[in-house]
């Protein structure tokens, strides 16, 4: 991919996502035109496109942007990582470890804040414990880490099943709109925004490193890469990546699975570009889909999860033709 055609892919991609922001912020049970959208965000008198904006679309929209960046950063960790290009961010188990904790908040009442921790803290024992078991020896494999990931994952699906088939039926309700991925409820805050500038540039920054591990260990050794502590590096920092998202939207799919392969098939295999163009792709994308779920049988709205996978099956069965032809 020549310097000229990166750049045209970056300010194309840097386009749709300000597209699909000011999209978002438009769209939805009341109307809003371009001259309220700029009268509405820095307003400070009261009014209703001026609440409905700072209180309810802007956070929502920032906090969809986050979350499909991270993800799809995260995806094309795991993509690395595990030498599979069917491997997506919730893979090892994460989001496993995230509904169990969050599943737990609400089945004892708690919401917001305790509910956002109790699936962080869901989702990092989960980290600790896929670790632990595939690195027991005190080495590990790409293979046992991933046989570990699916494993745990499945012991987490248990017990899931078990807290949705003894909960009441209103706290079942709530489970299933987490477990589907929803933002109507999520906020980010300068923590999420330093976590996707601190992955944006240390993926850059170990760019050349990501090029040649893709191509095999062995000849990432041969040119003077440390393997293990890549590995190290890439494993815990897709982890937190994904923890992050789940805790702010729950279980949302296929953003981490089909936004890198889209962005290689345009070209970008190049990681300096790949890093980039995965927050901008994956956020674009994940602010569209949550503006549909708001919009498509208003005033009701749909989890956010439910239309990424709707979008997702169809987009990743046309990639894998694709991919076979060639």
């Amino acid at each position: 991919m020549t310097a000229q055609k990166q750049i045209l892919l970056l300010s194309s991609l840097i386009v749709f996502s300000v597209a699909s922001i000011l999209f978002s912020l438009l769209s939805g049970s009341v109307d809003i035109s371009a001259t309220q959208l700029a009268k509405g965000i820095f307003s400070t008198e009261p009014s209703l496109n001026a609440q409905v904006l700072q209180e309810i679309r802007i956070p929502r929209t920032l906090a969809a942007f986050v979350t499909g960046g991270l993800l799809a950063l995260s995806g094309a960790i795991m993509q690395v990582l595990l030498r599979n290009p069917l491997a997506d961010p919730y893979i090892l188990g994460i989001s496993g470890g995230a509904a169990v904790g969050a599943l737990s908040a609400i089945l004892v009442g708690a919401t917001g804040f305790w509910l956002s921790n109790a699936a962080f803290v869901g989702a990092l024992s989960s980290i600790f414990l896929v670790f632990g078991i595939a690195n027991k020896f005190g080495t590990w494999s790409v293979t046992r880490l991933l046989l570990t990931g699916v494993v745990v994952s499945a012991g987490w699906g248990a017990v899931i099943n078990i807290l949705l088939t003894t909960s009441s039926t209103n706290n079942v309700q709530s489970m299933l709109f987490w477990l589907m991925g929803d933002l109507s409820q999520s906020r980010v805050n300068p923590a999420h925004y330093l976590l996707l500038l601190g992955g944006l540039v240390g993926g850059i920054f170990i760019s050349r490193s990501l090029n040649v591990l893709i191509r095999g260990e062995l000849l990432a050794v041969s040119l003077g890469v440390n393997v293990n502590s890549l590995r190290l590096l890439l494993f815990f920092s897709a982890s937190v990546f994904t923890a992050t998202a789940v805790t702010v939207a729950g279980s949302v799919g296929f953003v981490g699975l089909i936004i890198p392969h889209i962005l290689r098939l345009l070209g970008a295999r190049d990681h300096r570009i790949l890093i980039p163009s995965c927050i901008l792709l994956g956020g674009s994308f994940l602010v569209l889909a949550d503006s549909l779920a708001r919009t498509l049988i208003a005033p009701q709205q749909l989890p956010v999860g439910v239309v990424t996978a709707v979008i997702g099956v169809p987009v990743f069965i046309l990639i894998l033709r694709s991919t076979i032809r060639k």
